[in-house]
This record gives C-alpha cells, sequence and structure tokens, in this order.
C-alpha cells in the first residue's frame, strides 16, 4: 500500500511539472496571439483597399484581353502555409489534409513551413520550391515567390495561382481556405443603376502590369499575418485544454491517494483492534 501511495505522489509531482510548463507555453501563445493579431488588421485594411482598387479597374475593363484576366488550361501552383513548430492542436494536419483531400497531387506546390516540408517530402507531390523560418517581416522573401509564379504565369508556365493558408475568424475559430490568386476574377456583380466611370492615365492594361503584382505580394504576406495568427490562436488553445487535462488527472490522483490513504489507516487500525482482540 505504502508503495501504491508513494507511486501516486510521483505522478501527481510529475503532473504538476508538466501543468507548469503548459500555462507557461499558453501565456507566450496569448502574448504572441495579441501582437500577431495587430499585425493583422493592420495589413488586412490595406489589403482591402487595394482589393477594391483592383475590383474598380476590373468592372471598367470587361473587354481588356490582359494575361492577368485570361483563363486558360493547364497545370496550376500552390502555396502552402504550415507552421514551423508543433503542440498547435489540429493546425498543421487540417491544412494538410485539405491539401492531400481535396486538391491533390495535381501541379505544383511551394510548401512554407518545416511541418509541411517534413510532410510532404516523404509523398508524392511534385514540390518546386520550400521556405521555412519565416519571420513577421518577411514580406521580401514572400514578395520573391510571388514574382516567381507571376513569371511562370506570364511565361504560359502554369494556368493559375493558388493558395492554401488558415483563415482566423476569431480567436477560437480558424478554417483552412483555398484560394485563386490569378487568373483574376471580374467583379460578379455590377450596380447598373449608379455606374462608376473611371478614367486611367497610363491606360488601364498598363496599370494592371503595375498594380496587380503589387496586389498578388501584399495578398501573399496577408495570408502570412492570418495564418501565423491562427496558429498562435491554435496553439494557445492546445496550452490551455492540455493544462485542463493536467488539472482533472492531478484532481483524480489526489482522490486515489486519500483514498489509499484512508485505506491504509483502516488496515492500521483493523490489525491494532485484532492485537488487542488476541491478547485478551
Amino acid at each position: 500500500m505504502a508503495q501504491g501511495k508513494l507511486a501516486i505522489k510521483a505522478r501527481i509531482r510529475s503532473i504538476d511539472s508538466t501543468k507548469k510548463i503548459t500555462k507557461a507555453m499558453q501565456l507566450v501563445a496569448s502574448g504572441k496571439l495579441q501582437k500577431q493579431k495587430s499585425f493583422m488588421e493592420e495589413n488586412r485594411e490595406y489589403a482591402f483597399y487595394l482589393k477594391e482598387t483592383i475590383t474598380d479597374i476590373l468592372s471598367s475593363l470587361s473587354e481588356s484581353e490582359h494575361p492577368y484576366l485570361a483563363k486558360r488550361e493547364g497545370k496550376s501552383i500552390t502555396i502552402v502555409f504550415t507552421s514551423d513548430m508543433g503542440l498547435c492542436g489540429g493546425y498543421n494536419a487540417n491544412v494538410l489534409r485539405m491539401l492531400e483531400k481535396e486538391i491533390g497531387n495535381e501541379g505544383d506546390i511551394i510548401m512554407l513551413g518545416s511541418r509541411g516540408i517534413h510532410w510532404i517530402n516523404r509523398r508524392d507531390f511534385n514540390v518546386v520550391s520550400t521556405m521555412s523560418d519565416l519571420e513577421d517581416d518577411c514580406y521580401n522573401e514572400l514578395s520573391q515567390i510571388a514574382d516567381e509564379c507571376l513569371r511562370k504565369y506570364r511565361d504560359g508556365e502554369i494556368a493559375a495561382i493558388n493558395i492554401l493558408y488558415t483563415k482566423f475568424i476569431n480567436s477560437v475559430s480558424f478554417e483552412p481556405t483555398y484560394v485563386t490568386l490569378l487568373p483574376i476574377d471580374e467583379p460578379a456583380e455590377k450596380n447598373e443603376a449608379y455606374p462608376i466611370e473611371v478614367d486611367f492615365e497610363p491606360s488601364g492594361d498598363q496599370i494592371l502590369d503595375t498594380i496587380v503584382p503589387m496586389y498578388l505580394r501584399s495578398l501573399l504576406y496577408s495570408y502570412y499575418l492570418e495564418t501565423k495568427t491562427s496558429e498562435q490562436a491554435s496553439r494557445r488553445m492546445a496550452m490551455e485544454s492540455a493544462t485542463d487535462n493536467a488539472e482533472e488527472i492531478r484532481e483524480t490522483l489526489e482522490l486515489q491517494f486519500n483514498q489509499a490513504r484512508q485505506a491504509a489507516i483502516t488496515q492500521e487500525i483493523t490489525e491494532i483492534v485484532g492485537g488487542v482482540n488476541a491478547l485478551e
């Protein structure tokens, strides 16, 4: 019985140590989440107005044959965002499950994040580029990826540029999302009652040559910030859940320890009473 109590106490000490670690990681993830969320919201406003500008231009270029608007057949290239670190719940698993089941291994893949790189290297995908250990100020690195994809698109090597990222909805809700960056879709609805006339100087097609690359770089960076924010939110939730589970296990072990101690006391009392009765 004594050995059983010692074993339970050892497990309680181990659970306490684990709980301290998960609680600390939860606090760190909470701090990083606030920081990433601030970056994301600042960039989201810029990306929103840039997208509105693109929409206004496209609404006035319905007859344009610009390469960025052309629909053609061929393979696509998909940029996939994953994390560099683990302990973030199902964050990476959800993205990679969508890549494997819904997108498949058709076309080229650019994998960002060491977790995704390790996963995809063991599978049959056509990986053309990888990158890991990206920081918050990685706009230049992402711009290089965007420019290379644009070059392939203009040269006709690919027919579409897609991205698979994790969309941040709120601190407890985020989901993998697949979007097409190029070719750019024309506005689905136009306001015929109050049409907006846009004059271009230089021409609309020339403006597209400049603004579409800027738009693509901005979107890629914006999606990266959403992905990083979702990662920290997922890690905070995972560590919070681990802390709560550790507390539940500790309470269960304490109950077992008290039951074992009570059983030992009862046994000792029984032995004493039995010894006294034997002496009478």
